[in-house]
């Protein structure tokens, strides 16, 4: 059993575990800076903070760092600004998709967007092309005209394109017009 141990063989789980959290507490960092900035730090006042600082409890973010976030959107200078980005685009198999994000810098996110996207067999859309599509119910963008995809090609296509977006850090939400994905 030479050069086995314990911590040898928990440490990558750990650090996949540890990353995944990281990178869910960043976005959702971000999710409470924005909401503060636009319609002020109280939570009883502004229900999109409230909703963002639920989600934070949910995956049990030290209060600590919510407060930080909140601190954070009244020292926002204008280099630094932070704001909701909403993109339009298709997948592959012509699938609807609508991409919100948080960034602090538009045109990074947009070519890292597009970039994606072509890698996958995606494109954006122009503004109001893939939006008629949804209904937006509350936080969540809702399909007005679900499709199934048969194909597994394309269906495997999807799922990489998915978790492409979903490992981008400025990427908040992913909503597409797929039935059952």
């Amino acid at each position: 059993m030479s050069g086995h141990s314990h911590w040898h063989n928990i440490k990558f789980k750990k650090e996949l575990t540890d990353k995944k959290r990281g990178k869910t507490l960043s976005k959702i960092s971000r999710l409470i800076t924005v909401a503060a900035k636009e319609k002020g730090a109280d939570p009883e006042t502004n229900p999109k903070l409230k909703l963002a600082i639920e989600k934070a409890k949910e995956v049990n973010m030290p209060k600590d760092n919510v407060e930080k976030a909140i601190k954070r959107s009244s020292e926002q200078t204008e280099g630094s600004q932070i704001e909701e980005i909403l993109y339009e685009a298709y997948g592959p198999g012509g699938v609807a998709l609508i991409i919100e994000g948080i960034t602090d810098n538009k045109n990074r996110t947009i070519a890292e967007i597009r970039h994606i996207l072509t890698k996958f067999g995606g494109k954006l859309a122009e503004s109001g092309s893939v939006r008629y599509m949804f209904d937006k119910k509350g936080p969540d963008w809702l399909p007005k005209y679900p499709m199934e995809i048969a194909d597994d090609k394309t269906k495997k296509q999807l799922e990489n394109l998915f978790e492409a977006l979903d490992e981008n850090d400025d990427i908040q939400e992913i909503y597409s017009n797929l039935k059952n994905f």
